[in-house]
């Protein structure tokens, strides 16, 4: 099945809320390949932004333990941040990974890049593997939550992510998709 789908048309964007730089919503009209028309379709725009799991040479990812304005209670967390205007997604994985947790890591994976709301837009999400992970030195955060920073085994983390331990959707893919490139690797199939 490769056939592909004709996209749809916007004829129209209105501004209904512009609070840079974290968000914008937009009213769209928009008109759908067969011709059908939507004009109150809502757009929502917010900074792309990097998820990282960092894993050490001794097989600790580094992670925290962190609390999240819109998550109940603590969770697990890897490094994350929203890339500057006109930052090369890979760039910012290493600037965040170092900001934030203080490590550097010589091998980088890009595990893919997605859309956060098919529907309404609402970002795009890059996620990397970060191999051979080590300590260059405090970070220097700017992170207005409280956090912890944890060193967890693949096992543990595996644990973790089956018990919902990982309470954002990005934070529980990332740490999803690095678990089974590591298992790939082992297996020989990288």
């Amino acid at each position: 099945m490769n056939s592909i789908m004709p996209a749809w048309n916007v004829r129209e964007r209105e501004i209904m809320l512009h609070q840079p730089p974290f968000l914008t919503v937009e009213r769209h009209h928009v008109i759908l390949p067969d011709g059908r028309e939507i004009p109150n379709w809502q757009w929502v725009i917010t900074p792309e932004y990097v998820n990282v799991a960092a894993i050490t040479a001794d097989n600790k990812f580094v992670l925290f333990r962190q609390e999240k304005y819109a998550v109940e209670g603590m969770s697990l967390a890897p490094v994350g941040g929203y890339l500057e205007p006109g930052e090369d997604p890979l760039l910012a994985a290493q600037r965040e990974l170092r900001e934030e947790s203080g490590y550097v890591a010589p091998d980088w994976e890009h595990l893919g890049r997605y859309a956060v709301d098919g529907n309404r837009g609402a970002g795009v999400a890059h996620l990397y593997l970060a191999r051979g992970a080590t300590f260059a030195g405090k970070g220097e955060s700017d992170d207005l939550e409280a956090q912890e920073l944890v060193l967890l085994t693949v096992e543990e983390v595996r644990r973790a992510l089956a018990a919902g331990e990982f309470k954002v959707l990005a934070w529980a893919t990332v740490m999803a998709l690095a678990l089974l490139r590591l298992s790939e690797w082992e297996q020989g199939e990288a």
